[in-house]
């Protein structure tokens, strides 16, 4: 059976509800995070601040130089909590086999609830007009036959967009897509890519599987896959989650911790964030920290404790560098969970992320 995947997104979902709740933000720029003077970031912005060239995850100061009548609210997870839990209940309306990812995101499996009379695309609509209605928010959604196209699909039209990628016209539209489409190729593996003359799924699809993982690894063998529209993840209502963490990859290589040590309260507040929206923070039980390094090898580093510690990051990332001594080109940050913690439906339907 051809299996029917959906991809909710709510556009740029805390400035939406925060305009909602208090129109005199409407029409302006205005985005929701931590305030300049605290060194905050931001978690989103909404379309009018976009336009300047503000985006989420972009520290508070940067924001209000690039646009300085920029007007930023602390965000109010409890209401997002509120929306996010509104949505759920649409979702649940017409089908169980529902994957939360974000507070503002899910991937819906309606193989088993459409048919002549209520087909993908339909429900599609119907989701999006029900949001609109019962929250005055808008929410873009795609459609097609797995997670991989379906998401690619939902941010095309955005905002409140709707894009059906048939069967049909699979290997069309992906053979098309740039390769920064494919999840997991960021700026830096883009341009590595470039480098091979690898631009377009279309091209990746010229290459040979082991040349492929030659060059990327194991990450070749999802370039092979997704550049040929395939993607048999399945759609996982409720999965154990073991850990949070956040992730940023430099433009060029960095030297050593004076360099990069910037980067770490940035990172250092978003991970709080998305602790807080998962509900997480009474689960911790190991802070841990990633390196990449220039010749692409990376270590990891671990230390008990039941929270995230600002400090303790900082010398897990310093001892994590000595190991190699090399320049650095990404830094992670994060925390383990404990067995038994789950991020389920029942307990919780999204956690934070970047819209």
């Amino acid at each position: 059976m051809q299996r029917k995947i959906i991809h909710i997104d709510a556009d740029c979902f805390y400035a939406a509800i925060e305009m909602r709740d208090d129109p005199t933000l409407r029409d302006i720029p205005m985005a929701v995070g931590g305030s300049a003077e605290r060194r905050g970031v931001l978690t989103t912005a909404n379309y009018d601040a976009r336009k300047f060239g503000v985006r989420s995850a972009m520290s508070t100061a940067h924001a209000m130089r690039l646009c300085p009548h920029l007007t930023v609210v602390p965000p109010q997870f409890m209401k997002y909590r509120e929306a996010s839990k509104a949505m759920r209940g649409i979702f649940e309306e017409y089908t169980e086999i529902i994957e939360p990812l974000s507070l503002d995101e899910a991937y819906l499996d309606v193989s088993e609830s459409s048919g002549e009379s209520l087909t993908a695309t339909k429900i599609a609509k119907e989701i999006r007009a029900k949001v609109q209605k019962k929250l005055d928010i808008t929410v873009s959604a795609g459609v097609s036959i797995n997670k991989f196209i379906a998401k690619v699909a939902s941010d095309w039209k955005k905002p409140d967009g709707l894009t059906v990628v048939t069967p049909e016209q699979v290997d069309a539209f992906v053979g098309a897509l740039p390769v920064k489409k494919i999840p997991g190729v960021g700026s830096v593996t883009a341009e590595k890519m470039h480098r091979y003359g690898l631009k377009t799924c279309a091209d990746i699809r010229e290459w040979e599987l082991h040349d492929l993982i030659r060059r990327f690894g194991k990450f070749g063998v999802v370039l092979h896959e997704r550049a040929r529209g395939k993607d048999e993840r399945p759609v996982q209502p409720s999965r154990m989650r073991k850990s949070i963490s956040v992730e940023t990859t430099f433009g060029e290589d960095l030297a050593g911790p004076t360099v990069w040590e910037p980067y770490v309260d940035k990172l250092f507040e978003q991970l709080l964030g998305r602790i807080e929206s998962a509900n997480a923070s009474e689960s911790i039980h190991k802070a841990f920290v990633k390196l990449k390094f220039s010749d692409f090898s990376s270590t990891t580093v671990e230390r008990l404790g039941t929270a995230a510690v600002e400090s303790d990051y900082r010398q897990l990332l310093i001892e994590g560098w000595h190991r190699r001594e090399m320049p650095v080109r990404l830094i992670g940050i994060g925390v383990r969970l404990q067995d038994g913690w789950e991020h389920a439906s029942r307990r919780l339907p999204f956690e934070q992320s970047e819209d």
